[in-house]
């Protein structure tokens, strides 16, 4: 009887030093090493990839924004701020109590069929909105070239991106609404497009934030 507790003891106690260990071990050394490590290497990145304009976080480059015009009194869904450019639709994204549509606590895709009638009366809808809101005197879109991401929202619906194709479609809103000449807007574009990363992984991309940033400071340098 005593040799079987003085075993199990033992065996209790080896077990323990060994969560002790491997707690202090991953728990606490890997994560401080990891951390040290990517605040070194990558500081950017490890704090969040956070985006600053005016001298202060404005969002992050890893997650999108709307912009929207403030909402009226009554009015459940808020208007686009056509002065900007827009992102993708963000339709997967829930709502409760606390969270809202880009407020990062709820995020997801819309888990929609494609032959889903939901779906396809969401996308005919994108497209009629993007032909409306971006055709200006002297420019029509044709709903023909209106791109994938312009109507469907990305698998997380918090892409921070869009397509070259769909911020050039949008340049002759932007310098209309802004009172710019269409020139600068489309260098913009042109200066903020991303190639696939390491040159073959993804596809060429435009960040929404970062763009807007710098169209903030075009029209601020204009007017």
């Amino acid at each position: 009887m005593n040799n079987s507790f003085t075993n199990t003891a033992r065996l209790l106690g080896a077990g323990l030093r060994a969560l002790l260990v491997l707690t202090l071990l991953t728990g606490v050394v890997y994560p401080l090493v990891v951390t040290g490590i990517a605040q070194g290497l990558f500081p950017g990145k490890a704090d969040g990839s956070e985006v600053r304009a005016d001298g202060r976080v404005v969002g992050s480059a890893l997650i999108g924004q709307s912009y929207d015009l403030p909402p009226k009194k009554g009015q459940q869904t808020p208007q686009a701020d056509l002065k900007w450019f827009q992102g993708r639709p963000a339709n997967g994204l829930a709502t409760n109590s606390v969270n809202t549509r880009y407020h990062l606590l709820v995020s997801g895709a819309t888990n929609l069929a494609a032959d889903n009638k939901e779906l396809a009366a969401q996308v005919r809808d994108a497209r009629a909105a993007v032909v409306r809101d971006n055709s200006v005197p002297g420019y029509r879109v044709d709903p023909s070239d209106v791109p994938a991401d312009a109507v469907t929202s990305s698998g997380s619906g918090l892409d921070p991106d869009i397509s070259p194709q769909y911020a050039r479609l949008q340049a002759h809103r932007v310098a209309v609404r802004n009172a710019l000449p269409l020139a600068p807007v489309e260098r913009l574009v042109a200066d903020h497009t991303e190639g696939r990363t390491l040159g073959f992984m993804g596809e060429p991309r435009v960040n929404v934030l970062r763009l807007n940033i710098a169209l903030a400071d075009l029209v601020a340098a204009r007017h």
